[in-house]
């Protein structure tokens, strides 16, 4: 069916008046049309109008783009920004139907951008665009810099991408400082003192090295190489940027499947009281089911959030799942609500793979179903990262100890040690990372200042 774009328009009207009447609490809404080749663009730059330079982004738009043009995948039907105003792009190849369905869609993740909690306590939606502008000016001033050069900010990127995701993993909880960690330390022996009663008076009461740094383990390791490393000031910058801009997609991170459930629940519920023409009608219904189709050995998180929440409202009530898409992040919305009638439906199973096989290790039967969530609830969003925080600093020789918290996956040695040189080239010391192996036994990673991995 040929449209306009006051077609576009006339719908998007009759869709804003329909999420009023559903409740949905939106920021204002913009939409910007575009082809193939800029949605392809845009995906590589994770939807923003403007971004930092770096070789990663232009790798993943011809990755795209190879993939696209041999027909071995397809392009989102949009892309939409955490932003005040909120906005969103629209394929122009999209069907009239399709466009409809988009938009609905897209208000559905601007309700949730604005309403969620880790949104709201994680990032600042008004200066969203000003805050990636102002990165990529400053980045592009040092590249421009006859004093820095492309290269060297290069050097620093290619550093910092690899251990961005390794930050403070509480959203809205701010991290003490080892200033304040030593002030509450010595209040609490103070008052252990002042406390002690007569049976233990002559006690030794211990008081820890003050000295230490860090007093407890710290879990933003970018954070703790600004503060502590040897950098340049324009070097502090740049990881700077890298560690606010990556601590705007946590969010995202943490609350992929209920963020695109809530989407897409509320755009079948929307497109529902749309009265959509017979011909548009039986379209909505193919493209629904196309958007939450289950994925064969793999999970959906449009198909488990959409399923999640329509289980929710129906067991609840329709003001559950407004509370829910507000207090949740996917690792407690799936421990909550992901039931074993829910498991049993999606037919959810969990499986390992082996030397030479792949074994079926759960299925959704009466006790099994509870290790499968679980499992998905413990390796959500960064649950799914592996988890390294910074234990010891040696102020003799500057040697920066790095421990994994060993959860019962290992890690994968080949790509920690290449990881671990990125650590040493912004700490610029040697560095030790303890790990386990798959068998549990104990190893440890040191990267020297030469960039030679040893093992023991």
């Amino acid at each position: 069916m040929e449209y306009s774009f006051r077609d576009i328009e006339i719908w998007n009207e009759k869709i804003e008046k329909k999420v009023r009447e559903y409740g949905l609490d939106c920021y204002p809404q913009e939409f910007e049309m575009i082809n193939f080749n800029e949605m392809i663009g845009y995906e590589a730059y994770v939807g923003m109008p403007s971004r930092y330079p770096h070789w990663s982004f232009g790798k993943s738009y011809e990755k795209n783009k190879t993939l696209y043009s041999l027909n071995l995948t397809g392009l989102p039907y949009e892309m939409v920004i955490n932003s005040d105003p909120c906005l969103a792009y629209l394929m122009k190849d999209n069907t009239l139907l399709l466009q409809i369905l988009t938009m609905a869609h897209v208000y559905g993740h601007n309700d949730f951008f604005k309403n969620n909690r880790l949104f709201k306590q994680g990032t600042n939606a008004k200066y969203t665009l000003e805050m990636f502008n102002l990165d990529a000016k400053i980045i592009r001033g040092y590249i421009d810099d006859p004093s820095i050069g492309y290269s060297e900010v290069e050097r620093i990127l290619d550093a910092a991408h690899a251990i961005r995701y390794q930050a403070k993993r509480s959203i809205g909880i701010r991290e003490l400082s080892n200033d304040e960690i030593k002030e509450n330390i010595l209040k609490e022996y103070e008052s252990k003192r002042e406390n002690r009663g007569i049976l233990d008076a002559y006690q030794d009461i211990q008081l820890p090295d003050l000295e230490k740094i860090p007093l407890e383990p710290v879990d933003d390791l970018v954070g703790f190489i600004i503060e502590y490393g040897h950098l340049q000031e324009w070097e502090k910058t740049i990881l700077r940027i890298v560690k606010r801009e990556t601590e705007y997609f946590i969010p995202q991170i943490e609350t992929k499947i209920m963020n695109e459930g809530w989407a897409s629940y509320s755009h079948y519920n929307l497109l529902k009281q749309l009265d959509l023409p017979q011909e548009l009608h039986l379209e909505f219904l193919k493209r629904h089911n196309d958007v939450i189709a289950p994925a064969i050995g793999g999970l959906n998180p449009y198909y488990i959030g959409f399923k999640v929440f329509e289980d929710i409202e129906r067991r609840y009530g329709r003001d559950k799942i407004f509370e829910v898409r507000e207090v949740e992040r996917d690792s407690s919305f799936l421990r909550r609500y992901l039931t074993r009638d829910l498991c049993e439906e999606l037919n959810l199973f969990q499986y390992n793979e082996r030397t030479f096989d792949i074994v079926i290790e759960e299925i959704s039967d009466e006790t099994g179903w509870k290790a499968i969530r679980d499992t998905l609830s413990y390796t959500a969003g960064v649950g799914n990262i592996p988890y390294i925080r910074v234990v010891d600093l040696n102020k003799k020789n500057y040697t920066l100890t790095l421990e994994n918290v060993f959860d019962g996956r290992a890690l994968e040695l080949s790509y920690a040690k290449e990881t671990l040189k990125y650590v040493q080239e912004l700490w610029g010391h040697d560095v030790k990372l303890i790990t386990k192996s798959t068998d549990k036994q104990d190893v440890i990673l040191t990267c020297n200042q030469e960039k030679r991995i040893i093992v023991s």
